[in-house]
């Protein structure tokens, strides 16, 4: 075994599911104290090739190899005894037990049958004071903050001496100060000689933390190169296998009367005497910190909270939201930020979660009309290009982009007059990010009113015609012309 062997090598992985192939000979390689980029739009195989590496899927041909040695996978726990910790989008953790107990699950230091757990407690202790945080080791982890969790996702890796450490979308649910104190965990696990592969759709990111990239593309290695021989658009045109000129497409802005009116909103401190207009034919982008009161806004628009004061008018109409039941019958449309937990029900299939908010005229005598609501999807799956095998795929065996066009489509069909798009496009990549935006502008086009949520700063700056920035509960600025602003200027209403 040569010295200079790979700490990670995985040679010529296949997998297939039924009506689709996954993998296709891919090829993957990871050096001692390097940050491997696994880039690629959602569909593109990495989250099946990461699941052979962590021994959730078995691969159907192929080989890995750990220093040189080749290594067969057949359970998660053949890829932890081989040094390998994978931390998932959805955190592995029990959210009752404390960090110290969700660190050592499954993997408990005994005696003479008994949980050591002083010891375990102190190996704890230890573990977060290498990664230079302060825990509560005694609190649940429900009670545990996104950012921390994940440090207690990190610390479960270390425990059982990870030389691997694959990350998934780790800053997708972060601020900006998390994002920075996570590179600088990850810089000094670099030193520490850990291998660590990161998953990303944020690019900014990937310039700043990787060493080297690897791209996917339809189930295939299509290029890998060390970031200092990539640009950004180079990146682009091999995730999406063309040129990409631009990130946002262009739009003729034809934005008429007010729409929907909201004013004098309130509930609790999280939303303080919210007023705003969104005209036909506009996007208006909603943006600031998180925790700033964007999505608890659009919630009591949409009727999901009650509030406790305040008026909403559609076409000059006052409405009374109660439910979102009743937003829904009004001509009111919310994308969730959270897909997966509010937008559908995963174990259902894609048919079905199509068809929720329209079974008023999807149903005939009490009875779904199956054939209509098949129809009905079919022309959505082929108009939003839905990678999808059958109309019977459980909503949750999709990818994040596939996720998020059955959600439009759902609320397509119900033709809405308002939509809401809550971080449309979180955990998506640039093609599918792309397509949304065209969608979005066509939407604007037909003369809806449209309301987006974004953290993302270029995207706001990209899309919208108008910025409303927030700030504790309350609308702190109004942009009239976004195209024209700065990210420094929302950044400083942002933080007013």
């Amino acid at each position: 075994m040569s010295e200079a062997a790979p700490l990670l090598e995985m040679r010529g992985i296949v997998k297939s599911f039924p009506g689709v192939q996954a993998l296709r000979g891919v090829d993957l390689s990871l050096h001692t104290g390097e940050v491997l980029a696994l880039l690629g739009e959602n569909g593109a195989g990495k989250s099946t090739l990461i699941k052979v590496l962590g021994g959730a899927h078995r691969a159907d041909e192929g080989a890995i190899q750990i220093d040189g040695r080749e290594t067969p996978f057949h359970s998660p726990q053949d890829s932890r005894r081989a040094g390998v910790a994978v931390i998932y989008q959805e955190f592995n953790l029990v959210p009752g037990l404390t960090a110290v107990e969700n660190i050592f699950l499954g993997q408990e230091v005994t005696h003479a049958g008994f949980i050591a757990q002083k010891q375990e407690r102190q190996r704890a202790a230890e573990i977060f004071k290498r990664l230079g945080v302060e825990m509560d080791l005694d609190a649940p982890c429900r009670l545990l903050t996104t950012a921390q969790q994940q440090l207690v996702e990190i610390a479960k890796a270390l425990a059982f001496d990870a030389r691997i450490i694959v990350m998934d979308e780790p800053s997708a649910a972060l601020t900006s100060h998390e994002v920075g104190r996570l590179f600088e965990i990850i810089r000094d696990l670099k030193r520490q000689g850990i291998g660590i592969i990161y998953i990303s759709h944020r690019l900014e990111e990937v310039f700043t933390i990787a060493d080297r990239v690897t791209v996917l593309r339809d189930g295939r290695n299509v290029g890998e190169l060390p970031i200092a021989q990539i640009t950004r658009n180079q990146m682009i045109e091999m995730m999406v296998g063309r040129e990409l000129k631009d990130e946002f497409p262009a739009r003729q802005s034809n934005i008429g009367a007010a729409r929907l009116e909201v004013s004098g909103l309130k509930r609790g401190r999280a939303v303080r005497d919210v007023s705003f207009t969104v005209r036909r034919g506009e996007i208006l982008a909603l943006t600031g910190l998180v925790g700033a009161g964007r999505t608890e806004t659009v919630r009591l628009i949409f009727g999901a909270d009650p509030r406790e004061a305040g008026e909403i008018r559609l076409d000059g109409k006052l409405l009374a939201l109660r439910s979102p039941r009743d937003a829904i019958a009004a001509g009111v449309g919310l994308l969730t930020e959270d897909r997966k937990l509010q937008g559908l029900v995963l174990g259902h299939s894609v048919r079905e979660n199509f068809g929720l908010p329209n079974l008023t005229w999807l149903s005939r005598g009490g009875f779904v009309d199956i054939l209509r609501e098949r129809e009905e999807f079919g022309r959505y799956v082929e108009q939003l290009k839905i990678k999808v095998p059958g109309q019977e795929q459980r909503a949750g065996n999709l990818s994040g982009g596939n996720q998020q066009k059955v959600v439009l489509a759902k609320w397509l069909a119900r033709n809405c007059d308002v939509l809401i798009f809550d971080e449309p496009t979180r955990g998506i990549d640039v093609g599918a990010k792309y397509e949304i935006y065209l969608l979005m502008n066509e939407l604007a086009a037909a003369g809806k009113a449209i309301i987006m949520i974004s953290s993302e700063l270029p995207e706001v700056l990209g899309m919208a015609d108008r910025i409303l920035v927030m700030h504790d509960g309350r609308v702190t600025g109004e942009i009239a012309d976004a195209h024209r602003a700065t990210q420094e200027e929302v950044m400083q209403l942002a933080v007013a």
